[in-house]
């Protein structure tokens, strides 16, 4: 059950005298609701998560703590580091995890994996759906962030993903133009291997824009929707078998082409 939490404080006492005596929740309960990202202050005049529960607070002080017991519950699964480049870091996002939390936490999220294990400032840059896995790039400064979101943003990374369908599809280069909510969406498709006995389609599908859901709703529209997509098709036992492996881009930070590709064996979908 979802229980959001609005405080006030009304004198100076610390965040976990405040949330416990507001909530009714036990001090175990809410110190891990804080440690997974569910509660929030205003620092600097900006909301931010508040994670230490001896924190002092003033009279005045507005928390927000959002707690759900079956988000709180989640365990992450494990991410990979594939490269630690100094001012950026790839990784490799598991299947289910999310690419930054909620308000309601953020434990099994890959922002915050990689806050723990690197020990420094973490910036999103780019998005992947949770129920996809593949590459994606951490910033470690805000103008490294800023220069590789706007490669993101400007359409100037080149973009390659994994995709098991159903059906079976032979096609190469075949463009995907349909607009998607009213905005340009462009994907390439190139199949790479099919089987008959599924019958399933083993694709590449290189897109040049980034709309939400883009390859999932390219694929549909062909009628081979992904393996085991519970919005575009049917749900099934696998995860989604859609992988990003491979990204292209000229960097602003090096001033080089840079090709990053997940290695063996993470860049591969298993048969479904």
């Amino acid at each position: 059950m979802r229980k959001k939490f609005d405080i006030t404080t009304t004198q100076p006492e610390t965040a976990i005298e405040a949330l416990s005596q507001a909530s009714g929740l036990s001090r175990e309960c809410i110190k891990d609701a804080m440690n997974k990202g569910a509660c929030w202050w205003t620092l600097k005049g900006k909301q931010v998560r508040l994670r230490r529960a001896t924190q002092g607070l003033r009279a005045g002080t507005r928390l927000q703590l959002y707690h759900d017991k079956n988000v709180l519950a989640r365990k992450p699964e494990a991410a990979t580091l594939v490269a630690d480049n100094g001012r950026y870091s790839v990784w490799h996002k598991p299947h289910g995890m999310l690419a930054q939390g909620s308000q309601w936490g953020d434990h099994c999220s890959l922002l915050r994996w990689a806050e723990l294990e690197l020990k420094r400032p973490c910036f999103l840059i780019h998005r992947l759906d949770a129920d996809a896995a593949g590459l994606m790039l951490i910033a470690h400064d805000s103008k490294a962030a800023g220069a590789l979101s706007q490669c993101f943003a400007g359409r100037t990374i080149t973009k390659h993903y994994l995709a098991r369908v159903t059906g079976t599809l032979n096609t190469r280069d075949q463009l995907i133009d349909a607009p998607i909510d009213g905005k340009t969406a462009i994907s390439r498709v190139t199949t790479l291997s099919m089987d008959e006995s599924g019958p399933t389609s083993l694709l590449q599908v290189t897109i040049e824009t980034g709309r939400k859901h883009q390859i999932r709703k390219h694929l549909e529209s062909l009628g081979h929707p992904i393996i085991s997509d519970r919005l575009y098709g049917k749900p099934a036992k696998v995860p989604l078998q859609l992988l990003a492996f491979s990204l292209e881009f000229d960097c602003p930070l090096s001033r080089r082409r840079v090709k990053l590709e997940l290695p063996e064996p993470l860049n591969r979908l298993e048969p479904a």
